[in-house]
């Protein structure tokens, strides 16, 4: 919200509209919009023509103020450390969503191989796949939500990085490492390649 508000402050400064902006960057509005309302950070390939149109460093971008010469080295050091921080996060989403998917697997597996070759009674036999199906769901949700907040997706097109919404991560035909997306910075749909941390 803070380097939104920024962003916002520094256009109105330079007396642009967010569609001056977004067409001098050769992005929609839409884009310009959801940095300004804190929504998302813009790309790394767009800091330095965004800070060139502001009249402004990556630093301050970064930091979501104009930063002054003598906290200049602060500023930096804090901005690499929160980034090292957030690619550390997103390394344990996904270990997490991985280990919660194995969970899952084994639960769900073992739940059938007992409703199958015990003798027990047809009630229990069919509460016992009930709660392998309700496993299957829950553990497939959690491992979900987890791997789509564990990094960003990247657009084939532009090559800007997102993070999608959890509906559209769902509906997504999807391999291993991507996943059919559409880019909110150009509108373009294809196999976004999933990458968990940002360089």
């Amino acid at each position: 919200m803070k380097i939104g508000k920024f962003i916002a402050g520094e256009r109105k400064a330079k007396n642009l509209t967010q569609r001056q902006l977004a067409d001098a960057l050769s992005i929609s509005d839409k884009t310009v919009s959801k940095w300004e309302c804190g929504k998302g950070l813009p790309e790394v390939s767009l800091m330095l023509p965004l800070c060139e149109k502001l009249g402004i460093t990556v630093n301050d971008l970064l930091s979501g103020e104009k930063v002054s010469e003598v906290d200049y080295q602060k500023k930096a050091e804090e901005n690499m450390v929160d980034l090292m921080k957030e690619n550390e996060e997103n390394k344990k989403r996904m270990v997490l969503s991985v280990i919660c998917g194995v969970i899952t697997i084994i639960a769900v597996c073992s739940l059938a191989v007992i409703a199958s070759f015990l003798e027990i009674p047809a009630a229990a036999r069919i509460g016992l796949l009930i709660l392998a199906a309700a496993t299957a769901a829950a553990g497939t949700g959690a491992a979900a939500m987890l791997d789509a907040k564990a990094g960003y997706f990247e657009c084939p097109h532009c090559k800007a990085l997102f993070v999608p919404s959890m509906g559209d991560y769902v509906k997504g035909v999807h391999t291993i490492t991507r996943r059919r997306l559409t880019c909110p910075e150009c509108g373009k749909t294809g196999m976004c390649r999933h990458r968990v941390i940002r360089q």
